[in-house]
C-alpha cells in the first residue's frame, strides 16, 4: 500500500463507571445520536419562530409542537432503523434467532429503515393534529443534517461501515480483524474512510445546502422543496459513496466479490444504492410538483 494513515487512538466509550459491580458506558455513537438530536431540535426551532421563512408568514407548527414531535421521531429511527436492517440486510438470521431483533445494544441499524420510521411517525403525528404535512416534512427534513455528520464520525471512532481497501494518500488502516482482511492485500491493508466521506456529503453540505435554502432563499414557503432536496441530496450522497463502501459481509461470495445486492456480469448495485435510488426518485418528485404548485 502507498497510502496509509493510522487509525487515531480513540476509544469508542467516553466513560465508564461501575455501580454495584455492573459496568455502565457513555459511547461516542450514544452521545453523536444525542448531540445531533437537539442540535437538529434547536435549528428546527429556530426557524418555527422566525415567521417570515413560512408560508403567509406563519410557522406550521408551534416550538411546544416541535418538542412533542421530536418524541415520535425518535421513537420512528430506533423502531425503523432496527426493523429497516433487520429487513434489508440480514433478515435470514433474524429469522433464526427473532429475539435478537430486540438486542439493540448488539448494533444494527439502517438509515434508509429509520427514514422510514420517521416517515411514518411524522405522518400519524401530523394527521393526528391536523398541521401540514409538506411543511411538516420541510421542517424535520431541516434537523436532520447534523445527526448524520455525528453519526459517521461515531461510526469512524468506532472503526465501523469503513470502505474497500485503497491505495491513495488518505487510506486508514482500521484495527478491527475484518477491516484488516484484505485478501489482495500484503501487509497492513488501507481502506476508504468512507464514514469522513459520508459525514463530509450528507452532513456538512447536504445541510449547508438545506440551510442556504431556507434562510436566504425562503424555501419554505414553497412547501416540499426542502425535505425534496433531502431526500434527493442524501439519495445522491449515499449512491456516489457506495462505490468506495464496504459492502455487508452476507452479500460477499466468491462469484460476487463487490459485495453487489443486484448484479448482472460483474456490473450491479449495492444493497445502499438500491434503496438510495427511489430517495432521489422522490426528491426529484417532491421538488418538481412544490415548484408547479407554487407556480
Amino acid at each position: 500500500m502507498t497510502g496509509l494513515l493510522p487509525f487515531p487512538n480513540i476509544s469508542p466509550e467516553i466513560f465508564t463507571i461501575t455501580v454495584f459491580g455492573m459496568e455502565f458506558a457513555l459511547r461516542w455513537y450514544a452521545l453523536a445520536y444525542i448531540a445531533g438530536i437537539l442540535i437538529g431540535w434547536r435549528m428546527v426551532v429556530m426557524a418555527i419562530k422566525t415567521p417570515r421563512l413560512w408560508p403567509q408568514n406563519h410557522p406550521v407548527m408551534t416550538p411546544q409542537q416541535i418538542e412533542d414531535l421530536l418524541t415520535w421521531v425518535i421513537l420512528g429511527v430506533i423502531f425503523g432503523g432496527r426493523l429497516g436492517y433487520v429487513i434489508f440486510y440480514q433478515p435470514g438470521a433474524y429469522l433464526e434467532n427473532p429475539l435478537q431483533i430486540l438486542m439493540l445494544w448488539q448494533g444494527g441499524m439502517a438509515f434508509h429503515g429509520g427514514l422510514v420510521g420517521v416517515i411514518v411517525a411524522g405522518w400519524l403525528y401530523t394527521r393526528r393534529y391536523k398541521i401540514t404535512k409538506l411543511s411538516a416534512a420541510d421542517a424535520m427534513a431541516l434537523g436532520v443534517p447534523p445527526g448524520l455528520l455525528l453519526g459517521r464520525f461515531a461510526n469512524f471512532i468506532n472503526s465501523e461501515l469503513w470502505g474497500r481497501p485503497t491505495d491513495v494518500p488518505w487510506g486508514v488502516a482500521f484495527p478491527t480483524r475484518a477491516a484488516q482482511y484484505c485478501p489482495d492485500v500484503v501487509g497492513i491493508c488501507a481502506r476508504h474512510p468512507s464514514q469522513l466521506y459520508e459525514a463530509a456529503l450528507e452532513g456538512l453540505v447536504l445541510g449547508a445546502v438545506l440551510l442556504w435554502l431556507v434562510w436566504r432563499r425562503g424555501a419554505l414557503k414553497t412547501p416540499g422543496v426542502v425535505a425534496g432536496t433531502f431526500f434527493a441530496g442524501y439519495g445522491l450522497a449515499r449512491f456516489v459513496v457506495e462505490f468506495v463502501r464496504q459492502p455487508d459481509a452476507q452479500f460477499i461470495t466468491d462469484t460476487n466479490p463487490l459485495g453487489l445486492a443486484l448484479h448482472m456480469g460483474g456490473l450491479g448495485l449495492t444493497m445502499g444504492q438500491l434503496l438510495s435510488l427511489p430517495m432521489v426518485l422522490a426528491g426529484i418528485i417532491l421538488i418538481v410538483r412544490a415548484k408547479r404548485s407554487d407556480a
